[in-house]
Formats: C-alpha cells, structure tokens, sequence
C-alpha cells in the first residue's frame, strides 16, 4: 500500500464523524478501468470491491445503488422492486452532480444530494468490502455492517 497521505473528502470525514474503522487503499486510476483495475491494483477479487452507481427513476429522482464490482444491475429488477417503470444510470455530468464527486471517484458516503440507497444483500456476506474514499484512485477496506449503519440502505437482489 501507498505511503500517501488520506485525503479529506466528504466520505472520509463522514466515516471518522462516525467512528468507522477503515483501511486507507490507494491505486493508480485507469479511466474507464472500473472494478477490475481496482481489484487488479490491490490484489484483492473483483467482487469485494463495491461500485457506487448514481441512477435515477422514470421520474428523474436520483438514487445510489452499490453492487459487488463483477455483476451488473439488473435495472428491469430494481424498477419492479422498488415500484416504478424504469431505472437508468445517469450520465456522468449529471452523477456528479447529484453526488459531488467524479465519475471515478463517486462515494456513497458525504453525497451532495441526500438519495436512496440501494444494496445487494449479498454484500453483507462478505467480511471486508472495498468501496470508494470519495477520489479516484483512492477505496476504503471497511466491514459491510458499517456501510449498513451509516447509509441505512434498502436491501435488494438485483445482481446479473
């Protein structure tokens, strides 16, 4: 692991304001390299990395779903389950701007919009997950049970 320093964003500062015990995981950002770059970079199987995804109803109403890192959103699963017609990931631009953050480099913690959040259950079978710090480049290795306690997420099975 990199000697460097943890930055301050918003996901960090809302894990210490929340007493959550992390591990700091820096690795060297590939645009568009996704779960896979991470997971490669930090020896770790791709599924324990947990990607924040920004996606928004038929209504425009945004929402975060995180999903283990090698499985899709079954996006037709998630409207049925949660009671509308359609959910589709945002563009970019927009992402950030529901989030605060960089496609990249989207958190689930310290949003810039308060959303829902939607969580694979299978995510809470795993021991350590590891999910964005809120910059690209920079995870968080953090036990599951905390992202359920801070972010009180619904639990879905929505995973292809």
């Amino acid at each position: 692991m990199s000697r460097e320093k943890i930055p301050s964003t918003p996901a960090v500062r809302l894990l210490r304001r929340h007493k959550v015990d992390f591990v700091p995981c820096f690795y060297s950002y590939e645009e568009h390299g996704g779960t896979a770059v991470s997971a490669r970079e930090l020896g770790v199987d791709e599924h324990v990395v947990i990607k924040t995804l920004i996606m928004e109803r038929d209504s425009g109403e945004p929402l975060v779903v995180l999903m283990h890192g090698d499985r899709q959103v079954s996006t037709r699963n998630l409207a049925r389950t949660i009671g509308c017609k359609s959910v589709r990931p945002c563009d970019p631009k927009t992402a950030s701007r529901h989030s605060g953050y960089l496609v990249g480099g989207t958190s689930p913690f310290g949003t810039r919009k308060a959303m829902p959040v939607f969580m694979e259950r299978s995510i809470l079978d795993l021991p350590t997950i590891y999910i964005n710090g809120g910059k690209r480049g920079f995870l968080v290795a953090l036990a599951p049970a905390d992202v359920q306690r801070i972010l009180q997420p619904v639990l879905v099975d929505v995973a292809q």
